[in-house]
């Protein structure tokens, strides 16, 4: 079940996989934290997230997901909206950071992996590992731009509904959006109904397109 079953299968691809993700996801909140702090707000530096080292994004109930159902999450980036220079479009700016970050790591890696399998083969670990990198970073930044809250997409579209008319549409959102999100999760997971192929279509085309 999910990836510790490669784990005796293809012990080298459950451990380049596994680094890949965890990897991804810190560079995920790093771009976060750096992008608040930039912006006028230190809470991410006093709480030591403004690295790349895995130990200060990783949330152990995300990681074990990661092993045992392929997907989990990082630690959220926490900051300060009033301390931000711009307090309408800032939360958007940090919530862009990060899918801006997986797009630019997923094309370096994507170039990197068509350089490097073309001369040792694409079943060399480097280009298994530029492979994965490359994709994972590419599923990462499309799903993260779904509009729904937690999600690093919602934060563009709250910003859009700022006006007092959306106040209804903001508080549904808000508030009923990780349900709805989790439960198109679920749906795709019981019934296999493809809600989120689309994200494959995504990684697979912007590497082939850069690698």
């Amino acid at each position: 079940m999910g990836l510790i079953s490669l784990l005796s299968q293809e012990p080298v691809v459950f451990v380049v996989l596994v680094a890949a993700l965890v990897f991804t996801l810190s560079i995920h909140e790093a771009a976060h934290a750096w992008v608040g702090y930039l912006l006028g707000d230190s809470t991410a530096k006093r709480m030591g997230r403004l690295t790349i080292n895995p130990l200060a994004h990783l949330d152990p109930v995300g990681f074990l997901m990661i092993l045992f159902a392929g997907f989990g999450y990082a630690k959220p980036v926490p900051f300060n909206p009033y301390n931000l220079r711009d307090q309408r479009w800032g939360p958007a700016l940090i919530a862009a950071a990060g899918p801006g970050s997986n797009l630019i790591f997923g094309i370096l890696c994507a170039v990197a992996y068509g350089l490097v399998a073309s001369r040792l083969g694409s079943e060399n670990l480097l280009s298994l590992t530029l492979w994965f990198l490359g994709h994972i970073n590419f599923a990462l930044m499309a799903f993260n731009l779904i509009p729904l809250p937690p999600l690093d997409g919602s934060k563009a579209l709250l910003a859009v509904l700022a006006a007092p008319k959306f106040e209804q549409t903001r508080r549904f959102l808000e508030t009923q959006g990780p349900s709805l999100l989790l439960l198109l999760i679920i749906l795709d997971i019981v019934l296999n109904i493809g809600v989120f192929s689309w994200i494959f279509w995504i990684s697979n085309g912007l590497f082939s397109l850069f690698g």
